[in-house]
């Protein structure tokens, strides 16, 4: 039986961040719910255009209802962090114990979240001194693995981030 995984996401996503995870974890028999600041919109991807219709609004939704969270990067991120349900809904997640996949500028959800503080995590360059200031340590390699969570810098890590995501799904 696959596991539901709950993908935080909006506007200027980094397309290849979401497709790709989202395309692996479809073909192992995974369910993706797309939350988002208001169910039925459509997001696009920043690069590419890629259409994600938004399942449920964030503020609706409930950690204990998903088995694992992806936040997919480029400037979705960013735009989310001001959301107070989203920023809420991530910290919880981690808290959680259950599976964070965090790529690029997700760290920049997670740092507004408070919940990156004494964690190993890594990202996107232009985000490393802001990670360091969040009490995390940045480490500069394609996966960062800490407790429940799982990391990578960006689209040249994607590779390496699905496999060590699927493996923690198994």
């Amino acid at each position: 039986m696959g596991k539901k995984i709950a993908v935080l996401i909006t506007d200027d996503f980094e397309d290849v961040e979401y497709t790709q995870p989202a395309q692996a974890f479809k073909d192992h028999g995974n369910q993706l719910i797309h939350l988002g600041l208001e169910a039925g919109r459509a997001v696009k991807g920043k690069k590419e255009g890629t259409a994600v219709e938004i399942d449920r609004p964030v503020r609706e939704a409930r950690v204990e209802d998903f088995d694992a969270l992806l936040i997919p990067g480029g400037y979705s991120p960013d735009k989310l962090r001001v959301d107070e349900s989203a920023v809420n809904f991530s910290r919880e997640f981690v808290e959680s114990g259950k599976p964070v996949f965090a790529i690029c500028h997700a760290a920049q959800l997670l740092i507004t979240a408070k919940a990156l503080e004494g964690r190993k995590i890594t990202g996107w360059k232009s985000i490393v001194q802001d990670i360091r200031n969040s009490g995390a340590q940045y480490i500069d390699q394609e996966v960062v693995e800490d407790g429940n969570l799982i990391s990578s810098r960006g689209p040249q890590d994607i590779p390496a981030f699905v496999d060590a995501s699927l493996r923690r799904l198994q």
